[in-house]
């Protein structure tokens, strides 16, 4: 029988850090303590894609909150700290849930968006603009799935390296 080395560190973070997104996860509107970092993050996407056209301009806002976190998990994998990848893989995938939600919300328009009335809301103009905005809630609902699936894969990396001898290899 193989024997395991358990990492009780990395044991802790990986449950507290799944615990938290997860918890996130099932109300995935703004108002957790990562929403605030993803908020900067997301605003700063409009930022350095304004120069490439409005539309994306638009959609440089949700790509950033998921290529800025997706960077440091090539970062630690790269590093061969791939406990470490998990863990930020788990935020990556929050993200994307994170951002279904926004997606859900093109029709109606009833989030509070940084700016107030008037302001465009990104995921309306961007189905708009793609001609499927009819598709919202099934495109949200995608969206919601594979970022669910992108948690569920980290977490089960996140214990893999949590109860590995060898959690420096793949």
């Amino acid at each position: 029988m193989k024997r395991f080395n358990i990492n009780y560190a990395h044991l802790v973070a990986a449950l507290l850090g799944g615990l938290y997104f997860f918890s996130c996860a099932v109300n995935p509107t703004f108002g957790h303590l990562i929403d605030y970092v993803d908020l900067v993050i997301h605003e700063a996407g409009h930022v350095f894609m304004a120069p490439f056209g409005m539309f994306i301009y638009i959609l440089g806002g949700s790509a950033f909150q998921v290529v800025v976190p997706s960077l440091f998990v090539g970062y630690f994998y790269f590093r061969r700290e791939y406990f470490s990848a998990s863990m930020i893989l788990l935020w990556v995938g929050y993200n994307i849930v994170n951002i279904s939600a926004y997606m859900g919300d093109a029709v109606s328009t009833q989030m509070l968006l940084l700016g107030g009335e008037g302001v465009i809301h990104d995921w309306n103009y961007l189905l708009s603009a793609l001609g499927v905005l009819d598709y919202t809630h099934d495109l949200a609902s995608i969206t919601h799935g594979f970022g669910m699936a992108v948690m569920i894969a980290a977490a089960a990396f996140c214990l893999k390296f949590s109860f590995s001898n060898e959690a420096h290899k793949v």
